[in-house]
């Protein structure tokens, strides 16, 4: 071999070697200016990362009385590794908890798959118990603060809603706003301003020695990041009116919607049964939603924006104001009734009353003949051309009123109601009905149904002479200047305002005249109470009682719609609950206690929700 091959494989070899080098030299320099997965992994043996849970904003009522506040609780977590050799005494760590041995050791295990993360070991330990655990020291574990929901009065639970932990798909539609862990509300208000009330997580990173212990706060805090707690929402709702609508409803099924008609704000939305919101919080929560749930009277369903029910002689209201409009009726016509309205093999039947009736009296009587009459003189007009062409233009103005749609409210889970279509006939009856296949529509009953927040909202709508402002439920929130705009927009009906008089005049004669109506019991002195009964029929058994009402006559303060299932005659328990609500809220007073005892003992047991 040549000493020039020996040279050149010489300078081949060092090349190799100066190659290697400076990979490895480019590897580190990678590793210690752009690659954290070796700091992380660093510092993940001497830093612990803890939330901070922001408090979640407080629920005031439109007085400033607490409906939900937070309470101060802790997470007890475990890191694995932190536990070390020496063990602890797992007997006195269960006692303090109130854990059982065997939830702790399934903790435990699961913590081992993960010895460097923190493992929740019991939620919503109260502050006395973290003091003793405090004391105790127990090795690995530290507990994290966070708050609780609170009620202070105990009321309102579906319309307060309750908060649940969230799952992978809130993390995932929350695209990085939630992690595991937090809590989401998930009824109610706590769910439709759930982005008010969250507020934002802070974080603390403390520094650990080479044992475990806590050393201090990292860099004095210098990373750190405060919780920022959610904003403060005042409701619509007055406190001693919802607690008052409650109590009036224990034991019934049913739902009570008081409004403000100058505003829209909701007053009272009471649906019966409810629940006592504590039962959605602490550990006990699963238990008691899953007890809940199984109640046939069905508890977690707000009826008041949900259920879907006939409104009864309450629509008649509606009808005779379409009438007005379109000029097939006059506040003088005049209609006799027979016990009914009979036409061959069909027939309405009615309670005895004088005939003939004008509208007023109609009204104030709630005569079913009468609105038969108006209802087929308003789809066969003969300028519609057909009774079909007739029911769109009928449709058209039931919708007006807030019926078959949702209102837009701010209350998740809005149902929409019924109101039936020319289409949805055609398709039924294969084209072929008439005004007498569909009359049950004059009075109410039929395919139509509607909320009781629809009720109360046509309760404000006459009491405004032809307007409504959409119902909402939250009247401020913390830190801006006003709601949705949306809120403070009048929605008028295609009904002029001046046809609301003799309707408005005959609601107050049925309550107000003696013998005049079927409302006369609602009647208290200087209040001007209008009212319309309804008593709706029910193929499952008794008839739902029902009642729609405003007061004082002008300058009107309230509207309600008062719905309770299986209660009979309208007169029978719905209007007596309203007009009990109405001289609490105008009057701050009860002046009929007796009545309150009659309510409280109505015999009441419906077949339907038997166990």
């Amino acid at each position: 071999m040549s000493g020039n091959d020996t040279y050149i494989r010489r300078v081949i070899l060092q090349a190799i070697v100066y190659g290697i080098f400076a990979l490895l030299a480019l590897r580190v320099g990678y590793i210690q200016l752009f690659d954290s997965k070796y700091k992380s992994l660093a510092d993940g043996n001497v830093l612990r990362y803890e939330v901070l849970y922001a408090p979640r904003g407080e629920i005031i009522d439109r007085n400033g009385e607490y409906l939900v506040q937070s309470k101060e609780c802790y997470d007890l977590m475990v890191t694995y590794r932190d536990i070390g050799k020496q063990g602890f005494d797992t007997v006195r760590l269960c006692e303090l908890v109130g854990i059982s041995k065997e939830k702790l050791l399934r903790v435990l295990r699961d913590a081992r798959s993960a010895p460097r993360k923190a493992t929740l070991v019991a939620a919503f330990v109260p502050t006395e118990v973290k003091v003793r655990l405090d004391e105790y020291n127990f090795p690995g574990f530290h507990s994290v603060y966070r708050t609780m929901r609170n009620y202070p009065r105990k009321i309102g639970g579906n319309l307060l809603g309750y908060l649940e932990e969230v799952n992978r798909n809130d993390i995932k539609e929350g695209e990085g706003e939630y992690k595991m862990g937090d809590y989401i509300g998930r009824a109610g208000v706590e769910a439709a301003y759930e982005k008010y009330l969250r507020g934002d997580d802070g974080v603390m990173i403390l520094e650990k020695d080479a044992h475990g212990a806590i050393k201090g706060s990292y860099m004095d805090g210098l990373y750190d990041t405060l919780p920022v707690a959610g904003k403060r929402i005042t409701c619509t709702i007055d406190a001693r009116l919802q607690a008052f609508a409650e109590e009036l409803m224990e034991g019934k099924v049913g739902a009570v919607v008081a409004i403000e008609p100058q505003t829209g704000e909701i007053l009272v939305m009471a649906s019966s049964p409810t629940f006592d919101p504590d039962e959605l919080i602490g550990r006990e929560r699963g238990n008691n939603y899953m007890r809940l749930l199984r109640n046939k009277r069905n508890p977690l369903f707000n009826r008041a924006v949900k259920a879907k029910y006939p409104p009864g002689s309450t629509f008649k209201l509606v009808q005779g104001l379409i009438g007005l409009q379109e000029g097939v009726l006059t506040p003088a016509q005049t209609y006799s009734c027979h016990l009914g309205y009979h036409v061959g093999r069909i027939s309405q039947k009615c309670h005895p009353h004088a005939s003939p009736l004008d509208l007023r009296n109609a009204v104030a009587q709630s005569c079913n003949a009468y609105f038969c009459y108006v209802f087929r003189d308003i789809i066969e007009n003969r300028k519609y051309g057909s009774v079909k062409n007739g029911l769109e233009v009928w449709t058209d103005y039931v919708k007006s009123f807030g019926y078959g749609r949702k209102l837009d409210s701010d209350f998740i889970g809005e149902g929409p109601g019924t109101v039936p279509t020319r289409e949805f006939y055609d398709k039924r009856y294969r084209g072929s009905w008439n005004s007498l296949t569909v009359l049950s529509l004059s009075i109410g009953q039929g395919e139509l149904g509607c909320t009781p927040l629809q009720m109360a909202n046509l309760a404000a709508t006459i009491a405004n002479r032809g307007y409504y402002y959409i119902p909402h439920i939250v009247k401020a929130i913390e830190g801006q200047d006003s709601i949705d705009r949306r809120f403070y927009e009048r929605q008028y009906t295609k009904v002029d305002s001046e046809h609301f008089t003799p309707i408005v005049e005959g609601m107050w004669r049925g309550v107000n005249v003696q013998g005049a109506g079927t409302s006369w019991r609602a009647y208290v002195p200087g209040l001007d109470i209008c009212g319309k009964t309804g008593t709706a029929q029910n193929p499952h058994g008794k008839d739902h009682s029902t009642f729609l009402s405003f007061a004082p006559k002008d300058n009107p303060k309230i509207a309600i719609s008062v719905y309770v299932e299986f209660g009979g005659f309208g007169a029978t328990i719905a209007l007596p609950i309203a007009s009990l609500l109405e001289e609490y809220y105008l009057t701050d007073t009860i002046t009929r206690p007796q009545l309150v005892e009659t309510i409280k003992n109505f015999p009441y047991n419906p077949r339907h929700y038997a166990e």
